[in-house]
């Protein structure tokens, strides 16, 4: 019935709005003009500007400007007029062809709605990631949300983060124009952001490993560089792998080591993970460690010659092991025989 009720209003709404508002010719008388601004009460100047071409480019070419701006139906315009609601059109079944996706549930309750519906002006709303009168396709080469450019987008707001991931190795290798590496999305989701420490997050402390192992534990994907995917399966059998998977939220994961926004590759000197960083990387949860703490195997897999002398240790007791069961299994059958055959002479 909500939806009905919902539907219906939007239909009635956007009907008035085309029978009483302006053409787009009519928009254009005004806002064509590169020098169309106004001035706001507190002194700051925004530009009313509206590129000709912008609309016609856009996925909305084929809309008025009154079917998104629906309070304009009259010029001049009353004062007041309203941010532009994206949901009038964009909801699951509505009849003016968007895609029918979750995607504004999923936004009310991220960190961003959550920020907006609160009052928070600065608030990322649809029209600051995905562009105004220029909406394009994610994937189109000018979008704003195209992987080349999505950090770019993100670090408006996200400035120091932004910074750190221009300079890691996902960021260089994503400014080369490598598809593989992750950007802002692949970490921390599109519409459903969270903060770092809401459960709920993707980068949340517990969930680091397997938004991490997205890629990592992926050969086809990490093989091309040279990346081994034993790090995730060595990780989770680890002591910290282990703590996290129980739900430890102090026990050390990959963002711990190697870090968030700024990773960087162990033969780089800035790197957490350079030889001589170790003990200070180490060191902020064991105060204790020193330069012999660089100088073993982090991720070790026992199964695998490369560990070394972990590698024959592991091998001995496995093998000792197995050859003390078999020595057990042995013994039990001997003593039943034994049993069985007294039995038998008695």
């Amino acid at each position: 019935m909500r939806i009905l009720i919902s539907l219906c209003a939007g239909l009635i709404s956007i009907s008035l709005a085309v029978v009483a508002a302006p053409p787009v010719q009519k928009c254009e008388l005004c806002h064509a003009k590169p020098g169309f601004q106004k001035k706001l009460d507190n002194g700051q100047i925004i530009s009313l500007y509206v590129p000709p071409d912008s609309l016609a480019q856009s996925v909305h070419s084929k809309r008025e400007c009154n079917e998104c701006h629906r309070d304009v139906n009259e010029i001049p315009h009353k004062p007041g007029l309203q941010w532009v609601d994206c949901t009038g059109c964009h909801y699951i079944g509505n009849l003016a062809g968007a895609p029918e996706l979750p995607i504004y549930e999923q936004y009310r309750e991220s960190v961003h709605g959550r920020a907006a519906l609160a009052g928070n002006k600065k608030a990322p709303i649809c029209q600051d990631c995905h562009g105004a009168h220029n909406v394009q396709k994610y994937h189109a080469e000018g979008s704003p949300l195209n992987r080349q450019l999505l950090p770019a987008s993100c670090g408006r707001c996200h400035i120091e983060a932004y910074r750190q991931f221009a300079s890691s190795i996902h960021g260089k290798l994503l400014s080369e124009g490598n598809p593989a590496v992750p950007t802002c999305t692949d970490c921390h989701g599109e519409h459903t952001i969270e903060k770092p420490e809401e459960p709920g997050s993707a980068v949340f402390s517990t969930r680091i490993p397997e938004t991490c192992g997205k890629c990592h534990a992926a050969e086809n994907i990490v093989s091309k560089y040279g990346v081994s995917i034993e790090q995730v399966e060595t990780y989770t059998e680890s002591f910290h792998g282990i703590a996290t998977t129980f739900g430890s939220k102090k026990a050390a994961n990959c963002a711990s080591c190697h870090g968030s926004h700024d990773i960087l590759p162990a033969t780089d000197q800035e790197s957490r993970i350079f030889p001589a960083n170790i003990p200070k990387t180490c060191g902020k949860c064991h105060p204790e460690a020193n330069a012999n703490w660089a100088r073993g195997k982090i991720h070790v897999n026992a199964s695998n010659k490369d560990a070394g002398i972990i590698y024959y240790v592991a091998a001995f007791f496995k093998w000792l092991t197995i050859s003390t069961l078999v020595g057990l299994v042995i013994n039990i059958i001997l003593d039943l025989r034994r049993r069985l055959m007294k039995n038998k002479k008695s």
